[in-house]
């Protein structure tokens, strides 16, 4: 029995009707429905294009592709071509996010938080004339810091303005801090007499710890390791103090060293009475002046405004009278009421020493005549 599309005549010798079965078998599972052939990269002009003068027969069809009426159902555009637009605007929308986080907020490098090492000269001042000895208030009146004011209220404050990067807070909090080094490091009883390094320790950055420990507890005269480039003490076996009222004068400076640092500059000179550390404390005539000129460079970031702490970069100090032989890398020996004038040199210095040589080796100053007391007016006799 022949069924539809069968030739009239049966199938043709010699073509097998087994092979015809084979055929319908390998496409039974291929389904050409409208979405596949939506989805094809390559269509067909219809019959009427194909009437035009188009050189070819079919045309590509790029994921932009919607489909025309004849090709598929109401113009819908075909998978592919929803998945290609969907991936492209992702990208652009993905480009156009990075580049408006770039511009709202752009990268700014980390700073450098470690905190450099202190780097300290310390020259001794020698005197020129015998030192003048007294009572310190009479010593402090005929001396060049007669005007001078006492303790802290001695260390002014300039005026606070704002930096590019900081604001008046910020560098308020920065000249604060660096006042409290200089009281603490220069004017704590404890501190000068040698009996304590804690008050100036607690204001210092945690980077350079190490190396204040390191100079209080084996102070050297290498420019890196002075206890006397820290802060100001004496030598507990040579003089103690004969009045604790400090004079004091000098500058607070700052500026934007970077755009996350805060420099601040400081010279102060501070005027000591002292006396010798043996013998009665009642001898009020053998006091004597002792000065010290200290210009300090101190850092601050962000973080270290926040911690109420500094870096000290920088310390060059000048104080005397003192013998241009004694190191001061450890506490200040003062020349006391009644020495003369020294001519004795800086102490000899080996090149072919081993470890690290005396960097202030060699440095000595002369203590300027206007910077001692004036020896008394002596009344007329009868």
């Amino acid at each position: 029995m022949a069924v539809p599309g069968d030739p009239p005549n049966g199938a043709p010798e010699g073509t097998g009707g087994d092979d015809d079965e084979f055929r319908a078998d390998e496409y039974r599972s291929v389904v050409f429905d409208e979405d596949f052939v939506r989805a094809a990269r390559i269509q067909e002009y219809s019959a009427q294009e194909r009437m035009g003068e188009h050189a070819r027969a079919v045309r590509s069809r790029s994921i932009w592709s919607t489909g025309s009426a004849s090709g598929s159902r109401g113009g819908a555009p075909g998978r592919g071509a929803r998945q290609g637009r969907l991936l492209v605007l992702f990208i652009a929308m993905a480009f156009a996010a990075a580049v408006y986080m770039g511009l709202r907020t752009p990268y700014v490098p980390p700073p450098d938080g470690v905190a450099q090492p202190l780097t300290s000269t310390v020259v001794p001042l020698a005197p020129g004339t015998p030192v003048p000895g007294g009572r310190p208030a009479d010593l402090f009146a005929r001396s060049p810091a007669a005007d001078y004011r006492i303790g802290a209220v001695g260390i002014n404050m300039p005026a606070v303005r704002r930096t590019p990067h900081f604001t008046d807070g910020q560098v308020a909090i920065a000249l604060s801090i660096a006042k409290d080094y200089l009281v603490q490091s220069s004017l704590d009883p404890d501190v000068l007499a040698g009996t304590a390094s804690r008050p100036v320790r607690v204001l210092l950055d945690p980077d350079q710890l190490a190396q204040f420990d390191r100079s209080m507890a084996s102070p050297s005269g290498d420019g890196r390791h002075a206890a006397t480039g820290w802060l100001v003490r004496f030598d507990p076996a040579t003089a103690v103090l004969a009045d604790p009222r400090v004079r004091v004068s000098g500058t607070l400076g700052v500026e934007e060293a970077a755009p996350d640092v805060l420099e601040v500059t400081t010279d102060h000179t501070f005027v000591y009475a002292v006396r010798p550390a043996t013998g009665s404390p009642a001898a009020a005539e053998g006091a004597s002046l002792f000065t010290v000129r200290r210009e300090l460079r101190l850092r601050f970031d962000r973080d270290d405004l926040g911690a109420r702490r500094a870096e000290l970069a920088s310390a060059y100090v000048m104080a005397g009278p003192q013998d241009c032989s004694a190191d001061p890398a450890a506490g200040f020996r003062p020349l006391l009421a009644g020495a003369g004038p020294t001519t004795v040199g800086p102490a000899a210095s080996d090149p072919y020493a081993s470890g690290h040589p005396r960097r202030a080796a060699g440095l000595c100053g002369v203590l300027a005549a206007p910077a001692t007391p004036q020896a008394p007016p002596v009344s007329p006799g009868p």
